[in-house]
């Protein structure tokens, strides 16, 4: 296949993204959107969904609702996809590749890893990660306008003995930094002095990419090696190579690093331009990882599916 036949890439957002009422006009008005809920809702014993549609954006936050959450919303994206217009991620899409969490989401679309076990593994996820650091101890912000190399020195500099380095490399100009709260706080401070336009906390409760979750990490290599994982569909974009991986052995690898490791995202997004992509695909809730595209690589297109109207739009335009 030359580049010039080179599909889009489907690819599936990360915590930050989740909103109250994610999901709720798919699931009214789509069957097959519903079915997805129900399922992650039998899963995990739990009416996530409801939390999803109507609860509070304070318990939506935690992590250990926010990541099946998210992940829900983007397959069932995918379902409507699948069920009412018979496209299937397979068929139309070149690579899957997931921020963070939106990894194991880009998994399931590939057919990798089940629904109810992602849901499952993601629900341990988010218990691990929050067990790992109490709520308020650790923090996550993104400094804007350095490179990543400015930040990654600027998180060593504060670090002064606690832990703050550069976790998420999201496009130029926006790096995310984790760690202790106070190093983060120092971070955000000297980072504007060395010239950044902006340092901002960002909602999540716990300090993701970063070595204060390797006990969190010990919890998901136990989990994962209990998990039946597939070659997927389509290969996957790691996070923590920003290289093509469909070994199931090396992929369950990578999502235990994955929890420590930092997020290459924009790597993975150059890497999937050298590849030949020329559009990136975002299925679920929100639009910050097709924002970031063009920040990216100027030549690559970024569209979000998230309304029964953007999926029928989408569908459309592969027919054309």
């Amino acid at each position: 296949m030359s580049k010039t036949d080179i599909k889009p890439a489907f690819i599936c957002p990360g915590q930050g993204s989740q909103i109250i009422g994610m999901g709720k006009e798919l699931s009214d008005n789509m069957p097959s959107a519903r079915e997805v809920f129900e399922e992650v809702d039998e899963a995990l014993s739990q009416n996530l969904s409801g939390l999803m549609f109507e609860g509070t954006q304070e318990e939506l936050t935690l992590t250990y609702n926010a990541q099946p959450a998210l992940m829900a919303s983007s397959l069932a994206v995918l379902r409507v996809l699948e069920k009412d217009f018979n496209i299937k991620v397979n068929e139309v899409a070149s690579y899957v590749a997931g921020h963070s969490l939106g990894e194991y989401s880009a998994l399931a679309a590939a057919g990798s890893i089940g629904i109810a076990d992602t849901a499952r593994l993601l629900k341990l996820r988010g218990e691990a990660m929050q067990r790992a650091v109490p709520v308020g101890e650790g923090a996550m912000a993104a400094i804007l306008g350095l490179s990543f190399d400015d930040v990654a020195a600027v998180a060593q500099a504060a670090a002064q003995g606690e832990i703050c380095t550069a976790a998420n490399d999201n496009a130029d100009g926006q790096v995310v930094i984790s760690g202790s709260k106070a190093a983060v706080d120092r971070a955000i401070i000297l980072a504007k002095e060395k010239g950044a336009k902006r340092g901002v906390l960002l909602p999540v409760s716990a300090p993701f990419h970063c070595s204060l979750m390797q006990v969190a990490a010990d919890e998901m290599e136990e989990a994962l090696k209990g998990t039946r994982i597939l070659a997927p569909s389509v290969p996957l974009i790691a996070n923590v190579t920003a290289q093509a991986e469909t070994d199931p052995e090396n992929i369950r690898k990578l999502l235990v690093e994955q929890v420590t490791g930092r997020v290459r995202w924009r790597e993975s997004v150059l890497e999937m331009g050298n590849l030949g992509v020329k559009s990136l695909v975002e299925v679920g809730t929100g639009k910050v990882l097709s924002g970031l595209v063009r920040r990216i690589n100027r030549d690559m297109k970024g569209l979000s599916l998230q309304t029964p109207a953007d999926i029928e739009a989408f569908a459309l335009s592969l027919k054309l």
